[in-house]
């Protein structure tokens, strides 16, 4: 696995976590950022339904697991905080249920830690995706997170911010191998099949020019990090239909999502 960097304090360039949360409508981004998105909105019409569809999956998600009996929850690569975060979600329906966020974005984690300060069974811990055993390891996610009880374990929009060679599948597979019977795993995930060669090529220069890592895979390979786990229904599918809880815009096609139960 590769050592790259985890993002700095420093604001001097665009970072995918504050380009997700301006697209979002939040404020926590800079100017950088907002020429990202700017540009992206005005080169892709799905650019502006991306960050949606993958939180109100995320949300629905969460419903779900917590609907088969899952209370402990680890959102890896959480980002910036929003509306209807994780822990709201979860003590919703139960306020002993148990959170942990973990970002490589030191900036994304103090936002969550000061949000949670006075929230109980819920902390944001800094750490990095491309090394999960550190993750399941650290002390604060052991102290919330009993991974001898089934476990949620979240990773929207995360694994299209890792590189093919820091061998995602083995990342995935760590966290699942970790995960007692009855735990979840959802993802949603960036995928190139529904994109011409021409919107590919602007996406590609697009994040080039600024930096950023923005990984399109097959959804065939996406399929393939649930290797072990029993998909639940409807499948991998386009992010917006997945157990839909209301009208929605029609699906971008470039985000799929899917929840797998490790049996």
């Amino acid at each position: 696995m590769t050592d790259r960097p985890a993002p700095g304090p420093g604001f001097s360039g665009a970072a995918l976590n504050r380009i997700y949360d301006y697209s979002l409508g939040g404020k926590d981004n800079y100017c950088a950022d907002r020429a990202v998105a700017i540009e992206a909105f005005g080169s892709f019409r799905a650019a502006r339904l991306l960050p949606r569809e993958n939180r109100k999956f995320l949300r629905r998600a969460v419903r779900h697991m917590l609907d088969e009996g899952v209370r402990q929850f680890l959102d890896v690569g959480c980002g910036l905080p929003g509306k209807g975060n994780v822990h709201e979600v979860v003590h919703a329906r139960d306020a002993a249920g148990r959170v942990v966020y973990i970002d490589n974005d030191r900036v994304a984690v103090v936002h969550y830690q000061a949000l949670l300060h006075a929230v109980p069974n819920a902390a944001a811990v800094h750490g990095d995706a491309r090394k999960p055993h550190a993750i399941l390891a650290d002390a604060e996610v052991t102290a919330l997170i009993d991974l001898s009880r089934p476990v949620g374990v979240l990773m929207t929009a995360t694994l299209d911010a890792i590189l093919d060679e820091e061998d995602p599948e083995a990342i995935v597979r760590a966290f699942t191998d970790a995960m007692a019977p009855g735990s979840h795993l959802a993802i949603c995930d960036f995928t190139g099949d529904a994109m011409t060669p021409a919107e590919r090529a602007l996406k590609d220069r697009i994040v080039a020019e600024n930096g950023l890592v923005f990984t399109a895979r097959p959804r065939s390979r996406i399929a393939a990090f649930f290797d072990g786990l029993d998909l639940v229904d409807p499948g991998l599918v386009p992010a917006p239909e997945w157990r839909p809880d209301r009208p929605h815009e029609p699906a971008t096609g470039w985000l799929v999502a899917g929840v797998g139960r490790k049996p």
